[in-house]
């Protein structure tokens, strides 16, 4: 919403808005030239005609909200707005069940380095740059597609990107059959002499790239298992101290590319990235040497700090499979003496209940697991659902686990935990991020002589 607000802004639109706390967002907004309330009120809509843009993630009984259907303001999603923003630009959009922001954010660093100054808005901020969104000079608009809410059939892309296609936001679509039948809407979306890069490795993104293919549409491949002449095939992968070494073919030409981020995951979404920058018309060469620039995004294992040999970082992973990959990533990060520990909030009381398995498996990639209570967000409380039924779930000795219900002990709780060498990743979609800096603080206090 933040970036929508912004790309409105650049282009000399009041906008104005609300939000339930102060935050680096809100104050960035206001510097822009926004006029942001804290608190939703019906008074904080402006009297003249305007257009209410919102977040799916609010309730329907928001009163502003209400206030503005009782005005019958025209109402629309954050989505339509973002593809009225696109109008008359190139768009090129990734969506998937996990890994597009990063994707998204690769192919814009990338695009930025040969030349191009596209619009953008990502579901996260660049590190390079500070922002999830920028109204560029030239002619393509790189967008995440976020498929929670199935709106991301608004955008009408030339070129999109699918990364994977597995199963969430059930609480949504119902069942997973109609969480991928969303996917085929979103590619039929595709222009005329567009073309849909999928990932040939995720068994639902190929067989939506089958499917699309057998309509005479474009398509193109990437992955260990993308074979054909205008594929990005993965052919080695090596994990480095912090970095990666991806070594890929491209048209019967060989590319070798160091990452600046951790993990295959990232070399995957790399792959995609380099497709959709040579399909805009970028040079290979030149894209490749784009996404060596590329150094992350904020959220996404972000380091925080280290104290007394102890690292702390912090991830927006709240999908099993999400989080999974940025666990096997971390570990290329610890010492033959360190161990790998996370606490995880896990995020919607529905997610939660699907989920409770497959999360106990990917937990127990760490070597100890704190589980807080689960950040509900939009949803109220499923009753007896609650972080308690992953901590149960995680198959590791009892004494590794730790169920901390209360989110004010977890900092003392890890700080406690941690011994120089190891790796702390706080992990969610939710509050858990604010976590990291009272870690710090807790394992200063730890390391000072008493």
């Amino acid at each position: 919403m933040s970036g929508v607000a912004r790309l409105l802004l650049s282009r000399g639109v009041a906008v104005s808005g609300s939000d339930a706390v102060e935050s680096a967002s809100v104050r960035l907004l206001r510097e822009l030239g926004a006029h942001v309330f804290l608190g939703h009120d019906p008074t904080n809509l402006p009297d003249d005609e305007v257009t209410v843009v919102i977040s799916t993630a609010i309730r329907q009984d928001n009163p502003e909200l209400v206030a503005a259907r009782e005005r019958r303001l025209p109402v629309m999603v954050r989505a339509e707005a973002l593809a009225a923003l696109m109008a008359n630009h190139r768009a090129v959009c990734i969506a998937g069940s996990a890994g597009k922001t990063s994707t998204t954010s690769m192919l814009t660093v990338a695009l930025q380095h040969t030349g191009f100054d596209p619009s953008y808005a990502i579901g996260g901020e660049l590190i390079a740059s500070g922002t999830s969104a920028h109204l560029g000079t030239g002619d393509v608009f790189v967008a995440e597609a976020d498929e929670s809410d199935g709106t991301f059939v608004a955008f009408s892309p030339e070129i999109a990107v699918v990364t994977n296609v597995g199963a969430d936001h059930l609480n949504y679509y119902g069942t997973k059959e109609a969480y991928a039948a969303a996917f085929d809407k979103f590619a039929a979306r595709i222009q005329k002499g567009g073309v849909l890069i999928v990932c040939a490795d995720d068994p639902g993104a190929a067989e939506l790239g089958q499917r699309v293919a057998s309509t005479g549409a474009a398509v193109r491949r990437y992955g260990r298992k993308a074979t054909a002449a205008g594929d990005a095939t993965l052919t080695a992968f090596q994990p480095e101290l912090g970095h990666g070494r991806v070594h890929m073919t491209y048209r019967d030409r060989a590319f070798e590319l160091k990452l600046q981020v951790l993990g295959e995951h990232m070399a995957f979404n790399a792959l995609g990235a380099f497709l959709a920058g040579v399909a805009v018309g970028a040079s290979p060469e030149d894209v490749v040497a784009g996404l060596a620039a590329y150094d992350g995004v904020r959220r996404r294992f972000e380091l925080k700090g280290r104290i007394g040999g102890v690292s702390v970082y912090d991830d927006y992973a709240h999908h099993p499979v999400k989080v999974a990959a940025q666990l096997r990533a971390a570990r290329q990060l610890t010492a033959a003496r360190g161990r790998l520990i996370v606490a995880f909030q896990p995020h919607l009381y529905s997610r939660t209940l699907e989920f409770v398995r497959e999360f106990g498996t990917a937990l127990a990639l760490a070597d100890e697991v704190v589980v807080l209570d689960v950040y509900g967000a939009r949803e109220d409380p499923i009753p007896g659902v609650n972080g308690g039924l992953i901590a149960k779930a995680v198959p590791l000795p009892p004494e590794r686990v730790h169920y901390v219900p209360e989110r004010s002990e977890v900092p003392s709780v890890l700080a406690g935990l941690a011994s120089s060498g190891d790796i702390i990743i706080t992990m969610g979609a939710g509050d858990i991020t604010a976590l990291g800096s009272e870690l710090l603080d807790q394992l200063a206090r730890k390391g000072r002589p008493s």
